[in-house]
């Protein structure tokens, strides 16, 4: 598929302004895995928006039973999420922890049987969003250092009991256009690859 071909598959919402910063964003992709993926358009807004970033969300790593704060990626869409959309059910926030990436770095020159060569390789990869299960989210000043989604760490938490009073405190980011279209390209390609290689015939009647 040849780049401009991509503007068929951009949104159709945007401004001319913003189409046209999203499309020079995926030009220059992966050389521009920076702050360029974050908004500070939104940051006083009392909406959840699906890629956010919230401090202290609850997370399990199960078996391990302990259940602690941490820092924590939206996963859910946003309109599912949005407190003014009523529905027949109590909804659920998904979302996944975030994690340091140099101290996973750390771990794995300490426990894998890995080369030292190999490992900064993998930590390159994820940098360049290669590895479909790692997103990657470089720093933020004085918020977040260089950090890693696993797509397969995955919470859920009530929607309502997320107060939307103080987001301004404890969203860490927003993704611009830019960021959210890579991350739901990832999410997409992750969670729903249809070329799996399964043959799924329907049951004999």
């Amino acid at each position: 598929m040849k780049l401009e071909d991509f503007k068929l598959y951009l949104p159709k919402f945007l401004s001319v302004e913003s189409d046209k910063e999203l499309f020079d964003g995926l030009k220059d992709f992966p050389n521009n895995i920076d702050s360029r993926i974050y908004t500070n358009y939104l940051s006083e807004s009392e909406i959840i928006y699906q890629g956010d970033g919230i401090n202290d969300m609850l997370f399990v790593n199960l078996p391990n039973p302990d259940i602690k704060p941490a820092p924590s990626m939206i996963l859910s869409n946003t309109c599912d999420i949005d407190l003014d959309n009523a529905r027949n059910f109590p909804s659920q926030i998904v979302y996944a922890p975030i994690f340091n990436l140099q101290k996973y770095q750390e771990i794995l020159y300490k426990n894998s049987t890995k080369k030292k060569k190999q490992i900064d390789s993998h930590i390159q990869s994820i940098k360049n969003q290669e590895i479909t299960q790692i997103f990657f989210l470089p720093k933020v000043d004085g918020k977040l250092d260089d950090s890693v989604v696993f797509f397969d760490r995955v919470c859920n938490f009530p929607n309502k009991l997320i107060s939307r009073d103080n987001l301004n405190e404890k969203r860490l980011f927003t993704l611009s256009d830019y960021g959210a279209y890579l991350f739901l390209l990832k999410l997409s390609i992750h969670f729903t690859r249809i070329q799996d290689k399964v043959e799924r015939r329907s049951t004999t009647l």
